[in-house]
């Protein structure tokens, strides 16, 4: 439970530094700005074709009495609905983070600098070219661990009980720690730790992960909340990057 309380901590402080820091929040709306525009048209299409897209692929309820055929395919539109929420809420960082990849590492920077004893910020020493890539690379690994998970909770909501109660819980946990490795990964590829290394140190301290990635899971589910919210996400993650690797200056928050 400390774990959680600290990481939570960080979540908070994040947020308060991008709010003393506004030209680096601001620069950090705008890709997220981007990311919502594109997923909200994704939704809206998947909202107006749903329906047609539950009867293509049930041709076998076209002869069911009436009113059952109705009702298993507005059952599996909702279904199709949610599947894409949980979705957009799994992926949404890591593809934020990829279309505004410049933009998040300045604030990591800034935020290692501010911080720091010394005033510097780790670098990977890599080509900026090679960075992107790297961090291109990992994103779409974890899209793809992300949506191996949506699929198989969107499956378990189906099991009676089960599935109105203990899956969202799950849900909301297995959000929050793709979170916490998504925004974290922005600091720690500055540090040349790559995706496997970064997921065994999350895994070591899970609390921790969850208690950044858990309150920010469920603030994403407010919609645009996540784009007023990513900047300081970012700033947090770093500070949390700090802790996770004993790095001196995680009290202040100048």
């Amino acid at each position: 439970m400390r774990d959680f309380g600290v990481g939570f901590a960080y979540f908070v402080r994040g947020q308060r530094w991008v709010v003393r820091h506004p030209r680096e929040y601001g620069i950090g709306i705008l890709p997220a700005l981007v990311t919502v525009f594109l997923y909200v048209a994704a939704l809206v299409a998947v909202i107006t074709w749903g329906g047609d897209l539950a009867e293509t692929v049930t041709p076998f309820a076209d002869h069911w009495p009436s009113p059952w055929a109705g009702l298993f395919r507005g059952a599996l539109d909702i279904a199709l609905i949610a599947l894409a929420v949980l979705a957009a809420v799994l992926t949404f960082t890591a593809v934020t983070l990829v279309i505004g990849s410049p933009f998040y590492d300045v604030i990591s920077e800034r935020v290692d600098r501010s911080v720091s004893v010394d005033g510097t910020a780790p670098e990977s020493g890599l080509a900026w070219w090679l960075e992107l890539w790297v961090s291109l690379r990992d994103s779409v690994r974890i899209l793809v661990r992300a949506m191996v998970w949506a699929v198989v909770l969107f499956v378990l909501g189906f099991v009676p009980a089960v599935g109105q109660t203990v899956i969202p819980v799950v849900a909301i946990f297995v959000t929050g720690f793709f979170l916490a490795q998504e925004l974290t990964a922005v600091a720690l590829q500055r540090r040349a730790i790559h995706l496997r290394e970064q997921l065994a140190l999350l895994r070591g301290r899970k609390g921790l992960a969850w208690g950044f990635g858990v309150p920010l899971g469920v603030a994403f589910l407010v919609p645009f909340v996540a784009v007023f919210l990513m900047p300081g996400a970012v700033a947090g993650a770093t500070l949390l990057t700090r802790e996770l690797l004993g790095e001196p200056g995680t009290g202040t928050t100048a």
